[in-house]
């Protein structure tokens, strides 16, 4: 458990102060909202609200899953999902293996005391929940009240770890069981490398029909995974630290496919940028580290200052491409430009 322990406190501080993010962006920068000039809005009434998972959202907004299991990130939980329910915005708890190994942290996943209304989502690894039972699997997620349970995907950082995981048969169909057993909704979560077009339609064709692409362009988490080793074995994995598809193209992909829930994560930092995520197919975005450094830096009002300033730019988008609602936003015209282009046609 001490190893545990001290992986999220390596994870938290290198996800706020290191050099842990993609050269690469998410090419939502390829994606071109086009400006109207004759909205025939008035500013207050657009409405920025979505429905996801039988909850409503004021805005498309996840405070998406980063910590648990230990003191240091019940505290940042508790006061991130705070703000998410005063502002009505979603939220995700990190990785809840800690909870496997010991029950007694479990506190730290939970926020209901102070988010009762909120949209709460649960995280479990895939090679962990293969081998669990699905009813254990759903206590996991009871034990926290969440509205449905990320099954998270992460094949490339498990690789870097010393201590990861190697064995990753089964987890498809380990979806597909929780997908039928479960009463809650499973959603398959990437961790920063993204969602093919290929891994959308398996997943579809298993009944999962849910997703968070989480795609490159944010945090790599074989970056932070890479800051954890010893300086001689970093050269072995160094070349894989931009590996991943970026946010915009995976987004892409999963709405092609026709998946019911898409979670946009992976980068996405201001409102013109939920606005085009939304515009591609998504239905809310994730942000988690600058939701985080602005908490490490200001405290809770810095982080609810800064989501704040996020809705507010998304609003400021939807009027001036004319869209009164998310719905609307999902069908605005848009340009898309290279290279993004080259990844989805």
């Amino acid at each position: 458990m001490a190893e545990i322990t001290s992986r999220k406190n390596d994870h938290l501080d290198l996800t706020i102060g290191g050099d842990v993010g993609f050269r690469k962006t998410h090419l939502f920068e390829c994606v071109e909202l086009l400006h109207d000039a004759l909205p025939e809005l008035s500013l207050d009434e657009v409405d920025t609200s979505v429905q996801i998972f039988s909850k409503t959202l004021r805005a498309p907004i996840i405070i998406a899953a980063m910590t648990g299991g230990n003191d240091r990130a019940r505290a940042i939980n508790l006061e991130l999902a705070s703000i998410a329910e005063e502002c009505g915005y979603g939220f995700g708890v990190g990785s809840q293996r800690a909870m496997l190994i010991n029950p007694g942290v479990q506190e730290s996943y939970s926020i209901r005391s102070v988010a009762p209304n909120t949209l709460l989502l649960g995280n479990l690894g895939g090679v962990q929940a293969a081998k669990l039972g699905s009813h254990a699997v759903a206590e996991l997620a009871n034990a926290v009240g969440a509205d449905a349970i990320c099954i998270h995907l992460n094949p490339a950082m498990e690789l870097v770890q010393p201590e990861g995981d190697r064995d990753f048969r089964g987890i498809l169909g380990v979806l597909e069981r929780l997908a039928n057993d479960l009463r809650l909704p499973v959603m398959a979560k990437e961790t920063g490398c993204g969602i093919s077009a290929r891994v959308a339609r398996r997943l579809q064709e298993r009944g999962i029909m849910h997703v968070d692409v989480s795609g490159a362009g944010g945090t790599s988490w074989v970056a932070v995974e890479t800051e954890r080793l010893q300086v001689q074995r970093r050269d072995a994995v160094l070349a894989f630290r931009d590996w991943g598809i970026p946010t915009a193209a995976s987004v892409s992909y999963c709405s092609e496919s026709g998946m019911k829930t898409i979670v946009a994560t992976g980068g996405i930092a201001n409102g013109i940028e939920v606005a085009k995520a939304v515009a591609m197919g998504a239905h809310a975005a994730g942000l988690a580290r600058p939701v985080l450094k602005a908490f490490d830096a200001e405290g809770r009002s810095g982080a609810l200052t800064y989501l704040r300033r996020v809705e507010a730019e998304l609003r400021m988008a939807m009027l001036l491409t004319g869209a009164r609602n998310v719905k609307a936003l999902r069908g605005v015209e848009r340009k898309i430009l290279t290279p993004l282009r080259e990844w989805i046609s």
